[in-house]
Protein backbone atom coordinates (compact mmCIF):
# COMPACT_ATOMS: atom_id res chain seq x y z
CA UNK A 1 0.00 0.00 0.00
CA UNK A 2 1.41 3.38 -0.96
CA UNK A 3 1.70 6.10 1.66
CA UNK A 4 -0.92 8.84 1.42
CA UNK A 5 0.10 12.08 -0.22
CA UNK A 6 0.32 14.78 2.43
CA UNK A 7 -0.74 17.89 0.55
CA UNK A 8 -2.86 20.67 2.03
CA UNK A 9 -5.72 22.16 0.07
CA UNK A 10 -7.45 25.51 0.54
CA UNK A 11 -10.93 25.59 2.04
CA UNK A 12 -13.07 28.61 2.85
CA UNK A 13 -13.90 28.29 6.55
CA UNK A 14 -16.25 31.01 7.79
CA UNK A 15 -14.68 33.47 5.36
CA UNK A 16 -11.07 32.47 6.13
CA UNK A 17 -8.95 30.73 3.46
CA UNK A 18 -7.73 27.74 5.45
CA UNK A 19 -4.98 25.26 4.58
CA UNK A 20 -6.23 21.74 5.38
CA UNK A 21 -4.74 18.29 5.00
CA UNK A 22 -7.63 15.91 4.35
CA UNK A 23 -6.43 12.39 3.67
CA UNK A 24 -6.95 8.76 4.50
CA UNK A 25 -10.26 6.91 4.17
CA UNK A 26 -13.12 9.42 3.95
CA UNK A 27 -15.78 6.81 3.27
CA UNK A 28 -16.16 3.24 4.45
CA UNK A 29 -13.94 3.58 7.51
CA UNK A 30 -15.51 2.20 10.66
CA UNK A 31 -13.63 4.64 12.90
CA UNK A 32 -14.62 8.33 12.99
CA UNK A 33 -12.36 10.94 11.40
CA UNK A 34 -9.49 12.24 13.50
CA UNK A 35 -8.86 15.99 13.73
CA UNK A 36 -5.22 16.97 14.37
CA UNK A 37 -4.62 20.36 16.01
CA UNK A 38 -1.03 21.61 16.06
CA UNK A 39 0.69 23.75 18.68
CA UNK A 40 1.78 27.38 18.75
CA UNK A 41 5.44 27.31 17.76
CA UNK A 42 6.76 29.95 15.35
CA UNK A 43 6.68 28.76 11.74
CA UNK A 44 4.57 25.71 12.60
CA UNK A 45 2.18 24.08 10.13
CA UNK A 46 0.05 20.97 10.24
CA UNK A 47 2.53 19.17 8.00
CA UNK A 48 5.50 20.12 10.19
CA UNK A 49 3.70 18.97 13.33
CA UNK A 50 1.99 15.79 12.13
CA UNK A 51 3.98 14.39 9.20
CA UNK A 52 5.46 11.47 11.24
CA UNK A 53 2.06 10.12 12.33
CA UNK A 54 -0.34 10.93 9.49
CA UNK A 55 0.54 7.82 7.42
CA UNK A 56 -0.24 5.45 10.31
CA UNK A 57 -3.38 7.28 11.41
CA UNK A 58 -4.75 7.58 7.87
CA UNK A 59 -4.34 3.88 7.09
CA UNK A 60 -7.86 3.13 8.31
CA UNK A 61 -9.58 6.46 8.87
CA UNK A 62 -9.96 9.97 7.55
CA UNK A 63 -7.40 12.45 8.91
CA UNK A 64 -8.12 16.19 8.94
CA UNK A 65 -5.25 18.50 9.89
CA UNK A 66 -5.69 22.26 9.44
CA UNK A 67 -3.21 25.06 9.77
CA UNK A 68 -4.96 26.87 12.61
CA UNK A 69 -6.01 30.50 12.46
CA UNK A 70 -2.91 32.70 12.06
CA UNK A 71 -0.52 29.85 11.24
CA UNK A 72 1.05 28.53 8.03
CA UNK A 73 -1.21 28.59 5.01
CA UNK A 74 -4.09 30.01 7.05
CA UNK A 75 -2.16 33.11 8.17
CA UNK A 76 -3.33 36.38 6.63
CA UNK A 77 -1.23 38.91 8.51
CA UNK A 78 -4.38 40.86 9.37
CA UNK A 79 -4.64 42.45 12.79
CA UNK A 80 -7.16 40.38 14.68
CA UNK A 81 -7.83 38.91 18.10
CA UNK A 82 -6.40 35.45 18.59
CA UNK A 83 -6.94 33.15 21.55
CA UNK A 84 -8.99 30.17 22.66
CA UNK A 85 -12.36 31.48 21.47
CA UNK A 86 -11.07 32.34 17.99
CA UNK A 87 -9.24 29.02 17.51
CA UNK A 88 -12.21 27.04 18.85
CA UNK A 89 -14.70 28.82 16.58
CA UNK A 90 -12.44 28.30 13.56
CA UNK A 91 -12.05 24.58 14.28
CA UNK A 92 -15.79 24.10 14.76
CA UNK A 93 -16.47 26.03 11.55
CA UNK A 94 -14.04 23.70 9.75
CA UNK A 95 -15.93 20.62 10.97
CA UNK A 96 -19.19 22.25 9.89
CA UNK A 97 -17.75 23.07 6.47
CA UNK A 98 -16.67 19.45 6.00
CA UNK A 99 -19.94 18.14 7.49
CA UNK A 100 -18.11 15.70 9.77
CA UNK A 101 -18.73 14.58 13.33
CA UNK A 102 -18.36 13.06 15.72
CA UNK A 103 -14.57 13.09 15.52
CA UNK A 104 -11.61 12.04 17.59
CA UNK A 105 -9.18 14.90 18.28
CA UNK A 106 -5.44 14.84 18.86
CA UNK A 107 -4.23 18.20 20.15
CA UNK A 108 -0.63 19.25 20.66
CA UNK A 109 0.18 21.92 23.28
CA UNK A 110 -2.05 24.90 22.41
CA UNK A 111 -3.98 22.53 20.15
CA UNK A 112 -4.75 20.41 23.20
CA UNK A 113 -6.40 23.37 24.90
CA UNK A 114 -8.42 23.97 21.74
CA UNK A 115 -9.44 20.29 21.68
CA UNK A 116 -10.74 20.55 25.25
CA UNK A 117 -12.46 23.82 24.39
CA UNK A 118 -14.25 22.16 21.44
CA UNK A 119 -15.43 19.34 23.71
CA UNK A 120 -16.70 21.85 26.27
CA UNK A 121 -18.46 23.99 23.65
CA UNK A 122 -20.03 21.18 21.62
CA UNK A 123 -19.83 17.82 23.44
CA UNK A 124 -21.64 15.84 20.77
CA UNK A 125 -18.97 16.49 18.16
CA UNK A 126 -16.12 14.83 20.11
CA UNK A 127 -15.83 11.08 20.73
CA UNK A 128 -12.28 10.73 22.17
CA UNK A 129 -9.43 13.15 22.85
CA UNK A 130 -5.65 12.72 22.90
CA UNK A 131 -3.66 15.55 24.47
CA UNK A 132 0.08 15.89 23.88
CA UNK A 133 2.11 18.24 26.06
CA UNK A 134 -1.18 20.03 26.45
CA UNK A 135 -2.17 23.36 27.82
CA UNK A 136 -5.74 23.98 28.97
CA UNK A 137 -5.39 24.29 32.73
CA UNK A 138 -4.45 27.21 35.00
CA UNK A 139 -0.69 27.44 35.58
CA UNK A 140 2.13 29.96 35.74
CA UNK A 141 3.70 30.85 32.40
CA UNK A 142 6.57 28.34 31.96
CA UNK A 143 10.00 29.76 31.15
CA UNK A 144 10.29 27.73 27.94
CA UNK A 145 6.87 28.77 26.67
CA UNK A 146 7.69 32.42 27.34
CA UNK A 147 10.80 32.05 25.17
CA UNK A 148 8.81 30.34 22.40
CA UNK A 149 6.05 32.95 22.38
CA UNK A 150 8.62 35.74 22.55
CA UNK A 151 10.33 34.57 19.34
CA UNK A 152 11.42 37.31 16.94
CA UNK A 153 12.66 36.11 13.51
CA UNK A 154 16.31 35.11 13.56
CA UNK A 155 18.34 31.95 12.99
CA UNK A 156 19.77 31.82 16.50
CA UNK A 157 16.39 32.63 18.03
CA UNK A 158 14.86 29.74 16.08
CA UNK A 159 17.70 27.45 17.16
CA UNK A 160 16.89 28.31 20.78
CA UNK A 161 13.20 27.56 20.24
CA UNK A 162 13.90 24.20 18.54
CA UNK A 163 16.31 23.41 21.36
CA UNK A 164 13.51 23.86 23.86
CA UNK A 165 11.11 21.65 21.89
CA UNK A 166 13.46 18.70 21.41
CA UNK A 167 15.08 16.65 24.16
CA UNK A 168 17.01 14.63 21.57
CA UNK A 169 19.79 16.98 20.48
CA UNK A 170 20.27 15.05 17.23
CA UNK A 171 16.97 16.46 16.01
CA UNK A 172 18.28 20.02 16.16
CA UNK A 173 19.83 20.12 12.70
CA UNK A 174 20.84 23.20 10.73
CA UNK A 175 18.37 22.14 8.03
CA UNK A 176 15.45 22.02 10.47
CA UNK A 177 16.37 25.33 12.06
CA UNK A 178 16.63 27.03 8.68
CA UNK A 179 13.39 25.46 7.44
CA UNK A 180 11.40 26.73 10.42
CA UNK A 181 13.18 30.09 10.32
CA UNK A 182 12.30 30.57 6.64
CA UNK A 183 8.70 29.60 7.38
CA UNK A 184 8.53 32.24 10.12
CA UNK A 185 9.68 34.93 7.67
CA UNK A 186 6.69 34.57 5.34
CA UNK A 187 5.02 38.02 5.67
CA UNK A 188 1.48 36.84 6.60
CA UNK A 189 2.94 34.32 9.07
CA UNK A 190 5.36 36.89 10.49
CA UNK A 191 2.70 39.56 10.93
CA UNK A 192 0.13 37.17 12.40
CA UNK A 193 2.74 35.86 14.85
CA UNK A 194 3.64 39.38 15.94
CA UNK A 195 0.00 39.99 16.88
CA UNK A 196 -0.55 36.66 18.63
CA UNK A 197 1.24 36.60 22.00
CA UNK A 198 2.26 40.15 23.03
CA UNK A 199 3.39 40.74 26.59
CA UNK A 200 2.35 40.21 29.31
CA UNK A 201 2.18 36.60 28.15
CA UNK A 202 0.68 35.11 31.29
CA UNK A 203 -2.69 36.34 30.00
CA UNK A 204 -2.47 33.98 27.01
CA UNK A 205 -1.85 31.01 29.31
CA UNK A 206 -4.87 32.14 31.31
CA UNK A 207 -6.91 32.55 28.14
CA UNK A 208 -6.17 28.96 27.07
CA UNK A 209 -7.08 27.55 30.50
CA UNK A 210 -10.52 26.02 30.90
CA UNK A 211 -12.32 26.47 34.19
CA UNK A 212 -12.69 23.59 36.63
CA UNK A 213 -16.38 23.42 35.77
CA UNK A 214 -15.65 23.22 32.03
CA UNK A 215 -13.13 20.42 32.52
CA UNK A 216 -15.41 18.50 34.88
CA UNK A 217 -18.20 18.58 32.29
CA UNK A 218 -16.11 16.93 29.53
CA UNK A 219 -17.43 13.39 29.31
CA UNK A 220 -15.29 12.19 26.40
CA UNK A 221 -12.47 9.78 27.34
CA UNK A 222 -9.12 11.62 27.34
CA UNK A 223 -5.60 10.22 26.94
CA UNK A 224 -2.81 12.54 28.04
CA UNK A 225 0.64 11.87 26.54
CA UNK A 226 3.52 13.96 27.84
CA UNK A 227 7.29 13.99 27.58
CA UNK A 228 8.88 13.77 31.03
CA UNK A 229 11.57 16.24 29.92
CA UNK A 230 9.23 18.81 28.37
CA UNK A 231 10.64 22.28 29.02
CA UNK A 232 7.92 24.18 27.17
CA UNK A 233 4.86 22.86 29.03
CA UNK A 234 6.18 20.78 31.97
CA UNK A 235 3.99 17.77 32.61
CA UNK A 236 3.66 18.35 36.35
CA UNK A 237 2.23 21.82 35.67
CA UNK A 238 -0.33 20.69 33.11
CA UNK A 239 -1.05 17.01 32.52
CA UNK A 240 -0.68 16.09 36.19
CA UNK A 241 -3.46 18.57 36.93
CA UNK A 242 -5.62 17.65 33.96
CA UNK A 243 -5.65 13.95 34.80
CA UNK A 244 -7.22 14.87 38.15
CA UNK A 245 -9.72 17.36 36.74
CA UNK A 246 -11.05 15.43 33.75
CA UNK A 247 -13.70 12.81 34.66
CA UNK A 248 -12.47 10.09 32.26
CA UNK A 249 -8.71 10.41 31.81
CA UNK A 250 -5.45 8.51 31.81
CA UNK A 251 -1.83 9.75 31.62
CA UNK A 252 1.16 8.27 29.76
CA UNK A 253 4.54 9.90 30.47
CA UNK A 254 7.47 9.21 28.13
CA UNK A 255 11.00 9.45 29.53
CA UNK A 256 13.79 10.91 27.42
CA UNK A 257 11.27 13.02 25.56
CA UNK A 258 10.58 16.73 25.34
CA UNK A 259 7.67 18.69 23.90
CA UNK A 260 7.71 16.93 20.51
CA UNK A 261 6.22 13.62 21.64
CA UNK A 262 4.99 12.54 18.20
CA UNK A 263 8.33 13.46 16.59
CA UNK A 264 10.83 12.24 19.21
CA UNK A 265 8.94 9.07 20.19
CA UNK A 266 6.78 8.36 17.16
CA UNK A 267 6.53 4.58 17.64
CA UNK A 268 5.85 4.89 21.38
CA UNK A 269 3.28 7.60 20.71
CA UNK A 270 1.39 5.51 18.17
CA UNK A 271 1.62 2.40 20.35
CA UNK A 272 -0.45 4.07 23.07
CA UNK A 273 -2.63 6.36 20.94
CA UNK A 274 -3.89 3.94 18.29
CA UNK A 275 -5.30 1.36 20.75
CA UNK A 276 -6.96 4.16 22.71
CA UNK A 277 -8.63 5.55 19.60
CA UNK A 278 -9.65 2.07 18.47
CA UNK A 279 -11.42 1.24 21.73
Amino acid sequence: MTAPTITPSQLNVAGVATAVIDTGTPGGATAPPVLLLHGSGPGVTAIANWRPVIPALSADRRVIAPDQLGFGGTATGDQRRYGRAAWTEHALALLDSLAVGPVDIIGNSMGGAVALSIAAARPGVVRRIVLMGSMGVAMALPYGLNVVWGYAPGMEQMRQVIGLFAHNRELITDELVELRYRASLDPPVRDSWAAMFPEPRQRWVDDLALSGAELAAIGAPVLLVHGRDDRVVPWRDSSAQLVDLLPDSRLHVLSGCGHWTMIEKTADFLAVVQPFLSS
